[in-house]
């Protein structure tokens, strides 16, 4: 498969539950989706609310024809920082998680090494407004294979289903 076919495989599977952005999507993504979800729960009445619950996540979709360590940081670095300049945290704020799903004909065996590695994790106010994670993929369409990070891993399934 080609990281065309790769990625056209993969949006759809994200559309359901994602606001799946192609058009506009900024440089060097070739698609961001948005998943937001918010909660309420009562006592009885409205009045008496018991919990209110925001959670998001921002996914980022890369192509690129081969995978160098410069651009995995570029694209590890500005994935992080966008995703978090979209966070909004709060008394209501549980979570936003921060994705990235590189899609590459081929992989350095150095930057398989780093994808494994690459962590990044930030608590607002401790932990009492909420706290992003990030997860991370990269596929690599010349052998079949999908890399992942700690967190990445629960998306094992999902990349598995279209290799």
């Amino acid at each position: 498969m080609t990281a065309d076919e790769v990625l056209a495989a993969l949006l759809p599977l994200f559309e359901r539950y994602y606001n799946v952005n192609t058009e506009s999507a900024e440089e060097p993504f070739a698609a961001e989706a948005i998943f937001e979800s918010h909660s309420e729960q009562y006592y009885l009445v409205k009045a008496a609310k018991v919990a209110d619950v925001n959670m998001n996540e921002y996914a980022f979709f890369a192509k690129c024809d081969r995978l160098s360590t410069d651009d995995f940081h570029r694209l590890d670095i500005l994935a992080w920082e966008r995703g978090l300049s979209r966070v909004s945290p709060g008394y209501d704020h549980r979570s936003s998680d921060v994705t990235l799903i590189i899609i590459s004909d081929h992989i350095e065996d150095e930057v398989k090494k780093m994808i494994r590695k690459t962590r990044h994790y930030k608590s607002y106010r401790f932990g009492f407004w909420g706290w992003s994670n990030y997860r991370l993929v990269a596929i690599e369409c010349s052998s079949g294979k999908a890399f992942f990070n700690h967190q990445g891993k629960s998306l094992k399934k999902l990349v598995g289903n279209i290799l």
